[in-house]
């Protein structure tokens, strides 16, 4: 078995630590001998996001999001769109999970459209959301409660056909109001969450590599791996939220 990961937009999508995602994701498989192929595929490249198994798209400030607009109108968006209906198993986070959403309006009022991949919104504020905080994963996502770190101005609001990732236990969320957390829809799991998020929590990372290998070979299983530090690492964190 293998999959075929893909991490859009590295050159400028990658401002918390997020190619750690992407090495996590690559570890826990090829710890398990499933071979793991990642390609880098920056601003400008060609690609054909078919050709992947897991799409991964980082988080980048508002100005690097403002840089997306061109290539992602040149057909990016389109490739995009038409792997998440596929079915492709998608990991966005922050700024890539707003990307997905219909637009973002800034701090000054002004909107500006994205891809519209999923039936949501971003609204910039002056003040940010931001420390370490917790949430409890959707059942349809995992169910395990997963740690991380926030860091926006945005509060996202999701639209129609769209469930949160998870609910809030500590924190802000999406939006510090609703105490939601994230999105899901068919295959993508888009989270606020940096760090990066998936080392320090293997369940929620194990069950977006299953939906991956599920999608591309039908029903199979996991092998469970030694999770003792990662748990500890884990736990600890639950412990002071």
């Amino acid at each position: 078995m293998e999959l075929k990961i893909c991490h859009l937009y590295p050159d400028i999508m990658n401002l918390y630590g997020d190619r750690g995602n992407v090495l996590c994701l690559q570890k826990r498989l090829l710890w398990r001998g499933i071979e793991a192929e990642i390609e880098k595929r920056p601003l400008g490249s060609d690609v054909k996001l078919s050709d992947f198994d897991l799409l991964f798209i980082g988080s980048g400030q508002d100005f690097d999001q403002q840089l997306l607009l061109e290539d992602l109108n040149k057909g990016r968006a389109r490739e995009i769109k038409a792997a998440i209906e596929d079915g492709i198993t998608t990991l966005a986070i922050s700024g890539g999970f707003e990307l997905l959403g219909n637009y973002v309006q800034d701090a000054d009022g002004k909107r500006h459209d994205f891809i519209g991949a999923l039936d949501m919104y971003t609204e910039n504020h002056s003040d940010r959301l931001t420390g370490n905080y917790k949430f409890k994963c959707a059942d349809n996502c995992g169910g395990s409660i997963v740690v991380g770190f926030e860091n926006h101005s945005g509060r996202t609001y999701l639209g129609s056909g769209l469930s949160p990732l998870g609910t809030v236990i500590s924190g802000s969320g999406n939006n510090g109001s609703d105490g939601c957390e994230g999105v899901h829809y068919k295959n993508v799991f888009g989270t606020y969450s940096h760090g990066p998020v998936l080392p320090k929590n293997p369940e929620f990372c194990d069950f977006i590599l299953l939906t991956a290998l599920q999608h591309k070979y039908g029903s199979i299983e996991l092998a469970p791996l030694n999770d003792e530090a990662e748990l500890m690492a884990h736990d600890e964190m639950c412990s002071k939220l």
